[in-house]
This record gives structure tokens, C-alpha cells and sequence, in this order.
């Protein structure tokens, strides 16, 4: 049985790591590219921190997050944004255009998990920028509160971080799997990328109850951003840690229900 299982696992790597490779190769062939987004990604810091210096400028906390444990989330919210950036968003866009086009049934024909291919298809390096800007800005955030963080909390922030991203994924991945049943779903992706850029920068306990319960839930920023955030402040309780683990299970598991519920109605290209 366990055979089998790291068999699958290692080709599933090799899938990964080849595609990988090839960002890498674009990145070198387009090196302008990370440029831009070296600019892109600083010019989008200093704007936050501009928002950051204009709160803490009237007020000592908000809503009883203080300044530097906002630049945390500011770092985590950059960190997630660039594993969107990297993989996630670019894949999924390439996914619904070559449904739209009938070039997906080759990714169909190919001997792998279709969802898996679907996923990881394309890999944009330059996104790389902002995980490191993030996670820059998380370490000073961290250092601004002072006092240092325990084997706990960073565990604690690992796994709600990766909680978070897999929640995300599957966020993404069944919005785009819409594509099967309608034509064009780009601006879907791009209003979820927008609320991403404008409230996830910001704690959702700061927002009202139905808009919390809507970050939280429906559009599940705040498992993405808030709460690896409230990992590294001092704020998570075990019952938030399970409870991120629980909807990021669920969340995964309606996502590739939808998957291949939409492939069994999938006709293809050359019906």
C-alpha cells in the first residue's frame, strides 16, 4: 500500500519540479519581467505603509491591532498574494482559456492527475518578489513587538499559513472550474483578486459582522491572511488553529468533488 502511494507521490513531484524548471527557464529569457516586479512590488509596500502611517497617525491601535503587528499582516497578506501570483492565479487563467479554446483536452490526455496538471501548468517566478518582500516585512513586524517567538507560534504560523493557501487554492480552483459551464470567467478572477488586494491588507475583525462572516466564509480571506497573522501576534486560540485545518479540508475536498464532477460534463473540443 505505501508503495503505491510514495510511487504517486514522487511522479506527482516530478510534475511539479518540471514546470518549475521551466518558470525558471522564462524568467531567464525575460529578466525585464523581475524587474517589474521588483518595482511593482516596492512601489505597492510603500503604498500600504503610506495607509499604515496615516491610521497610526490618529489612533495608537485598530481594533486592537497595534502598528507593528499590522505589518505582519501587511508581510503575511504579500506572502500569500505572491504564492497566488506564482502558480495559482496564471494556472488557473491558462486553464479557462484553453477550455474556451479546446486546448485543455490535451492537458486530459496527458498520463497525470488532471487536476494536479490544471494546477501547477504554468509558473511565474517574478511573483517570487513579493514572498520576499513579504516575508521581510513579517520578520520586522515581528521584531518591532519585541520579545522572541516560541517553536510554537512559528509551528502554529507554518501550518495556518499553509491552511490558508491550500483554502485559497480551492477557493480559486472551483471558481475557474465555472469555466466548464461558461465562456469567459476572467473578470471573476479579477474582482477575487481585487477584494484580495484591499481587504485582506486590513484584519477582518476591524470589518462589520456580515462583512466579517463574508471574509470569512464565503471569500475565505481571513483563514488566508488574519489568522496565520494572529499566529505571530499572540491572538490564535486552538479552537481558530482547528478550525482552519477543518475548512481547509473541506474547502480542498468540495473543490475536487467540483473538479471532477465538472470533467464528467466536460464533452471537449471535438464533440
Amino acid at each position: 500500500m505505501a508503495g503505491p502511494l510514495l510511487d504517486r507521490v514522487g511522479h506527482d513531484a516530478r510534475i511539479v519540479a518540471t514546470y518549475i524548471s521551466l518558470g525558471v527557464v522564462n524568467l531567464v529569457q525575460y529578466r525585464s519581467d523581475f524587474v517589474l516586479a521588483v518595482v511593482n512590488g516596492l512601489i505597492t509596500l510603500v503604498t500600504q505603509l503610506l495607509a499604515l502611517a496615516v491610521v497610526f497617525g490618529q489612533t495608537s491601535e485598530l481594533g486592537g491591532w497595534s502598528r507593528h503587528d499590522l505589518l505582519v499582516l501587511v508581510g503575511v497578506h504579500f506572502l500569500i498574494g505572491g504564492l497566488i501570483g506564482l502558480v495559482i492565479r496564471p494556472s488557473m487563467e491558462t486553464m479557462m482559456e484553453g477550455i474556451r479554446l479546446g486546448t485543455f483536452d490535451f492537458t486530459l490526455v496527458k498520463p497525470a492527475d488532471s487536476q494536479l496538471l490544471a494546477s501547477v501548468q504554468v509558473v511565474r517566478p517574478p511573483a517570487l518578489v513579493d514572498v520576499a518582500i513579504g516575508v521581510g516585512v513579517v520578520v520586522w513586524g515581528v521584531g518591532g513587538r519585541g520579545g522572541a517567538l516560541s517553536a510554537g507560534d512559528v509551528a502554529l504560523f507554518l501550518l495556518t499559513l499553509l491552511c490558508g493557501t491550500v483554502t485559497i487554492y480551492s477557493f480559486v480552483l472551483a471558481l475557474s472550474t465555472m469555466a466548464f459551464w461558461f465562456v469567459r470567467l476572467d473578470n471573476v478572477l479579477a474582482i477575487f483578486q481585487s477584494l484580495f488586494g484591499q481587504a485582506g491588507r486590513w484584519p477582518v475583525t476591524i470589518f462589520p459582522g456580515w462583512l466579517r462572516l463574508l471574509l470569512t466564509f464565503a471569500v475565505p480571506l481571513a483563514f488566508a491572511v488574519t489568522v496565520p497573522s494572529e499566529a505571530l501576534t499572540g491572538r490564535l486560540d486552538l479552537a481558530t488553529t482547528l478550525g482552519a485545518v477543518a475548512l481547509a479540508a473541506v474547502f480542498f475536498a468540495a473543490a475536487r468533488w467540483f473538479w471532477f464532477f465538472a470533467l464528467r460534463r466536460y464533452t471537449g473540443a471535438s464533440a
